[in-house]
């Protein structure tokens, strides 16, 4: 097996939504994706990009994503927010997450920010499983709150 990791480029984007949509059915979710490719590339291609993302390749094939954006916390300053960080089913457990996280790790430090949040579902063992092993903390003290 050999992995690439690099940043995401437009052409990349029809095989997110699809991971992105795999992510969703995994999360017991599978309508809730309601992005256009049109609206997601914009997004992230566009004039003013929010979103920036690194893939994972196996034989050129993207096997594997983390999507983050710069959000900025009074307390700490610019942080980075990673939204989704998603590896194919068949691909699970051959160490391409890390190599996703490890990634991550080092843009932080690039762009100097002040660290990583994120969000993980209560019941998702493996993937709480995994951030421990970075010694993640896992704050129960908040509380999730959205608008439509």
């Amino acid at each position: 097996m050999n992995i690439k990791i690099r940043g995401a480029l437009r052409g990349d984007c029809p095989r997110l939504l699809e991971l992105i949509k795999e992510l969703a059915t995994y999360e017991k979710a599978p309508d809730e994706v309601t992005v256009s490719l049109a609206h997601f590339e914009e997004s992230g291609f566009g004039m003013t990009p929010v979103w920036w993302a690194f893939v994972a390749e196996e034989s050129e094939v993207v096997v594997g994503f983390a999507l983050y954006y710069i959000r900025y916390s009074t307390w700490k300053g610019q942080r980075m927010y990673l939204e989704d960080i998603i590896v194919t089913e068949s691909m699970r457990n051959k160490g391409i997450g890390g190599l996703l996280f490890d990634r991550l790790i080092v843009e932080v430090k690039e762009r100097k920010l002040n660290g990583i949040v994120w969000q993980v579902l209560e019941w998702n063992e493996p993937a709480i499983a995994f951030y421990k092993k970075y010694h993640a903390t896992f704050d129960e003290e908040w509380v999730n709150c959205s608008i439509a």
